[in-house]
């Protein structure tokens, strides 16, 4: 052995031991990281090489290609991991590989121990360099070739099992760069397995802007399309890395590019997709954004840049701004975070909504699929509620069937002196459009929004208002309605019980009824129906009722109601004259109990109809026998 090839033995630091201890056994979940915090490495000495080329004219190898090789010997369980950068002077790499983050202090390891302890995880990020002893946790022997890019330096070898000590010695003959050799434990030969190591490398490294060869094969293949001008891009390109990033076949309906400054540095990629695969019962999707840091993943279907109502949307959110931590696995300044989500969540409001003024018949394309999560998101969230608003669509009952029609729209159609939005929810548009509550609205000319969803109810109440219009329930109690438009005098006066004699009706009618309703009263909206339930409850309309309802089974009672019954009604004159004659009052009271559960069932609140269905028997045995025909 020559002088220049000597060997050294050094040791760590007293504490480092301890401190590399945690970092192989404590600080990763996720083995597999080596990988990408080893081609990070590289990465960061491709870019200092390639900087160094455009202000040094004296570099060693400067015609080197910037370059990363991985070679994998799968006899031997080797893994070589080698870049054409900066490459190490004898002095840092022993203050880079010697060391840890140039600390061995009591205080760093105490720290570091809570924290690979701690539930959150590693919170000392960025602030010193572990990743390279990241290959501790697969190998039981860690060599590294590296020679500086300055012409005076001389190549070195690093070996080092993780233990106490590492041997330092000089090597002629090496190319300018850096070389690490992993000889992987017994329970990591899986990472010799070449197509797992090609599947680990594309999956967190698949963008870093250097090649990377495993076994003389290029496996990044991939632009990272976020960082292009957008102008540069084209459609196609947009298309083929949507289907790349989400692992999709079909196109997406959108995709938003956008850059930002200020108040971070974001480069986002961001895609709606064709299909809610929630719709086709697969249940709750994943989160589909990945969180780049300089394009090196740092956590896949992130749960932190969107909120879970936009889990739907694919795509790439990059920060250089980002602290990572000391495994890059946890991120550290949680206000950073939410500014970032913050950035993220408002850009891409905002880009719906100018799809939506844009491409209206796209964006309903996009409602249809996905409109149920911007539901999800208005009832749910307090934060960004206004700004969904208005990319909320609904039928109504003047739109066409199967169109929709924005709350900013329904305003832009009030009549002057309307100061509230009407909705109604009810099982489809027929239903709706035939039912007793529309009756009033139809005859006044007043538009009323069609829900049929469950959570519509849900979305609007939330809102409770939209430009200072209040949002109320058509089938609300006590709603203060304009006067209809007067009709022509007709050639003979509609017939109509009094005021006394609907006195009298509605107060006999709630003592037939008992404590199913609150009260029974004259009815000043019904046109055409005899009676309809409204809720007495100025917090819960009936409809809100139902979903309450439907969603609590038996655990939740009905919320109170009222009757109101149309005093013009052919069946309420009847009744009240039978009543007078003395009619029989087990039919009677059949008759009532019947118009209520009429009323019931148009309001959807109808939970069990068998006694009803008996009840219909009963009155048709009675009108047969009658032998009135």
């Amino acid at each position: 052995m020559s002088d220049s090839e000597k060997k050294h033995i050094h040791s760590f630091q007293a504490e480092v031991k301890q401190v590399l201890d945690i970092v192989i056994h404590s600080l990763y979940t996720n083995r597999e990281i080596f990988v990408r915090e080893l081609i990070s490495n590289a990465a960061d000495a491709l870019e200092k090489m390639r900087h160094e080329k455009l202000v040094n004219e004296s570099i060693a190898d400067k015609d080197l290609p910037l370059e990363i090789h991985i070679d994998v010997d799968e006899d031997a369980k080797h893994i070589c991991i080698s870049d054409s950068g900066v490459g190490m002077t004898e002095d840092e790499i022993q203050e880079n590989l010697g060391t840890i983050a140039h600390s061995g202090t009591r205080e760093f390891l105490k720290r570091l121990k809570e924290a690979s302890s701690s539930n959150g995880g590693v919170q000392l990020i960025g602030q010193f360099g572990v990743g390279f002893y990241s290959a501790f946790m697969v190998s039981h022997e860690v060599t590294v070739e590296t020679r500086s890019f300055k012409t005076d330096a001389h190549g070195m070898q690093w070996t080092s099992d993780g233990g106490g000590q590492y041997a330092l010695t000089a090597k002629d003959g090496l190319a300018r760069g850096t070389k690490i050799t992993l000889s992987l434990r017994d329970d990591a030969h899986e990472f010799a397995d070449v197509e797992r190591l090609k599947d680990t490398v594309k999956k967190y490294s698949n963008f870093v802007p250097f090649p990377i060869q495993i076994n003389g094969e290029k496996v990044n293949t991939i632009q990272a399309l976020w960082t292009r001008n957008k102008n540069d891009i084209t459609g196609e390109e947009y298309t083929e890395f949507y289907k790349f990033i989400a692992n999709a076949n079909d196109d997406p309906i959108f995709h938003m590019h956008f850059s930002a400054d200020v108040p971070l540095m974001v480069n986002a990629l961001l895609y709606v997709p064709a299909t809610n695969m929630e719709m086709f019962g697969f249940g709750k999707m994943d989160p589909g954004v990945n969180l780049y840091c300089r394009k090196v993943l740092i956590q896949q279907e992130s749960n932190v840049i969107l909120p879970d109502w936009l889990r739907f949307v694919k795509g790439v959110v990059d920060s250089e701004d980002l602290p990572l931590n000391i495994s890059r696995e946890t991120l550290q300044d949680n206000a950073l975070i939410r500014k970032l989500r913050k950035v993220i969540t408002s850009r891409f409001i905002k880009f719906l909504g100018e799809q939506f003024k844009t491409n209206r018949e796209k964006y309903s394309e996009f409602w249809k699929t996905f409109g149920l999560f911007l539901k999800q998101g208005a009832v749910e969230d307090f934060e960004y509620r206004q700004e969904i608003a208005p990319l909320l669509l609904f039928e109504s009952s003047s739109t066409e069937n199967g169109e929709t029609a924005s709350l900013s729209e329904y305003v832009s159609r009030m009549r002057a002196g309307q100061d509230k939005i009407f909705y109604i929810n009810g099982p489809s548009r027929e239903a709706l459009q035939n039912g007793p509550y529309m009756e009033a609205f139809a005859k006044r000319g007043i538009e009323v929004l069609y829900l049929y969803e469950p959570i519509d109810d849900f979305v609007l109440s939330s809102l409770h208002e939209f430009e200072g219009k209040t949002l109320t329930s058509a089938d609300q109690g006590d709603l203060d309605l304009p006067d209809a438009p007067e009709a022509e005098e007709p050639s003979e006066k509609t017939p109509s019980l009094s005021k006394d004699d609907g006195e009298i009706l509605c107060g006999w009618m709630k003592g037939l009824l008992g404590d199913k309703v609150t009260a029974v009263r004259d009815s000043k909206r019904l046109v055409e129906s005899p009676a309809m339930i409204v809720s007495s409850d100025s917090m819960m309309s009936a409809s809100m009722q139902r979903v309450m309802q439907a969603m609590q089974k038996d655990m939740l009672p009905l919320g109170k109601h009222s009757l109101e019954i149309n005093l013009k009604h052919p069946i309420l004159i009847q009744l009240f004259q039978l009543k007078n004659q003395g009619g029989s009052e087990s039919f009677l009271k059949m008759i009532v109990d019947h118009i209520y559960d009429n009323a019931m069932i148009e309001a959807g609140l109808m939970d069990d109809p068998r006694t009803m269905v008996k009840r219909n028997y009963d009155i048709l045995e009675k009108a047969i026998t009658a032998k009135e025909f």
